[in-house]
């Protein structure tokens, strides 16, 4: 059923082609979340919307500009694609002109004295590493460079910085800045921060090497009051124990320079078809398998947030969790990140499943991010482990868009996950279903 149907690959298309980005707070959020919950109906779940608090962050305009650096032409200028990073401030409307330092890491950062920095903008010059991602290692690529965007601007106003840039969080190619939250801690300074491309960091970094170059710099982001959201919930009801529930979930916002199709409408469709095919071949398993459709992932996780909150006395009863973010990328097996207890007791399932496709792999956090306040308070959480080699070539990026999808790696996820949710939704108590205890 999974192989030949293109139900999955229509509901991407309409979250993208149709509604398009879908960052929190946005009119088209909004739309997502009446669409989602209009087609669970009409294929027949109990669907209510939960409430969430989300906030309402729009990018502004967007201008950078090598204005002074070595073997210039007289009157010439150099432009720099750049991206506001979401939670950071804005500029004033005139922009900011200042020296530029190029730093390759937080080691390299420290070394170097406030006295240096105070007045300059920064550039976080770490490159996304493309061998360890070609090599089936992304996530760990991301990982390492990602957090210079999260954390890279809060250190440089630390150290009295009027602006920060990083360079892009993904391989070099097509000159595609990559957006994404950075992070200020509460009552610290904050500055105006951006993304440039790996192009154009290299670029930066070449003309420092000679020289003292300066930048000027226009992000006018803000912040609008905060807006009442929804995660979409349909449930398909089991017939021998209802309170307990298999989750399968993927986040329904999207940054906002694309439309959101690998991160993550694909996982919005993988998650639907799951629950409909499910439905058909049997309208009433033993357990509830919940469909989530999460909000206001990218920027804030306020969805899965209020879900725990609002769910903590039924979690004992949660048998897992799961959930989709890695675009379409084909299964190579599970990830799983559970209590030894929780884990033992969803072995056999997991490796049924897993197995034939590369495995079981348990890690020490929740592969899901929206999973993640639920894993803390011991629901286990499971991921596909996907092919994701080419994934951050277009994440975060105007490139994330529909054309990307690929629908019989689509299906494939649909396949694996249908089983995997069904077999959960099925299996027997005494073989390890919900506990009172985690």
């Amino acid at each position: 059923m999974s192989r030949s149907s293109d139900y999955s690959y229509e509901q991407v298309r309409f979250l993208c082609n149709n509604i398009g980005p879908r960052l929190s707070g946005s009119i088209q959020a909004t739309a997502a979340v009446d669409y989602v919950s209009k087609q669970m109906r009409a294929l027949g779940f109990e669907v209510k919307l939960e409430p969430v608090t989300v906030k309402h962050w729009v990018r502004g305009q967007e201008e950078a500009q090598l204005v002074h650096y070595p073997g210039q032409v007289t009157g010439a200028v150099q432009k720099l694609v750049v991206t506001a990073l979401g939670d950071a401030p804005r500029t004033s409307s005139a922009g900011v002109t200042a020296p530029i330092i190029v730093v390759n890491s937080f080691e390299e950062f420290d070394r170097i004295a406030p006295s240096t920095v105070r007045g300059k903008i920064v550039l976080f010059n770490y490159p996304f590493d493309e061998c360890a991602a070609l090599a089936g290692r992304a996530e760990q690529a991301y990982r390492s460079a990602v957090k210079y965007r999260s954390d890279g601007p809060a250190r440089a106003a630390e150290k009295g910085a009027l602006a920060a840039l990083v360079r892009s969080v993904g391989p070099i190619g097509s000159r595609l800045p990559h957006t994404g939250t950075t992070k200020f801690p509460v009552g610290g300074p904050q500055i105006p921060a951006g993304a440039v491309t790996a192009e154009d960091a290299d670029l930066v970094a070449a003309l420092a090497a000679q020289g003292q170059i300066e930048i000027y710099l226009l992000l006018t982001p803000r912040d609008l009051p905060p807006e009442q959201s929804y995660n979409v919930i349909a449930d398909l009801m089991g017939s021998e124990h209802p309170e307990q529930i298999v989750i399968v979930s993927a986040h329904l916002d999207s940054w906002d320079l694309g439309t959101g199709a690998i991160d993550d409408a694909c996982g919005i469709g993988v998650a639907m078809d799951v629950l409909r095919i499910i439905k058909e071949v049997n309208p009433r398993p033993a357990r509830t398998i919940r469909f989530v459709a999460w909000m206001n992932e990218e920027n804030g996780l306020a969805g899965g947030s209020a879900y725990a909150e609002n769910h903590i006395a039924e979690l004992p009863n949660h048998v897992a969790a799961i959930e989709l973010d890695f675009g379409d990328g084909r299964p190579l097996g599970l990830q799983i990140s559970a209590t030894a207890r929780r884990f033992e007791s969803l072995t056999e399932v997991l490796h049924a499943i897993g197995d034939p496709v590369g495995g079981v792999v348990r890690v020490d956090v929740s592969p899901g991010v929206d999973l993640g306040p639920l894993n803390k308070l011991g629901v286990p959480a499971i991921s596909p482990l996907q092919d994701i080699r080419h994934y951050f070539e277009f994440h975060h990026t105007a490139a994330d868009t529909f054309d990307k999808v690929r629908l019989d790696e689509l299906r494939q996820n649909v396949e694996i996950m249908s089983s995997l949710v069904y077999a959960l939704a099925q299996q027997s108590v005494g073989d390890g279903g919900a506990s009172t205890s985690q």
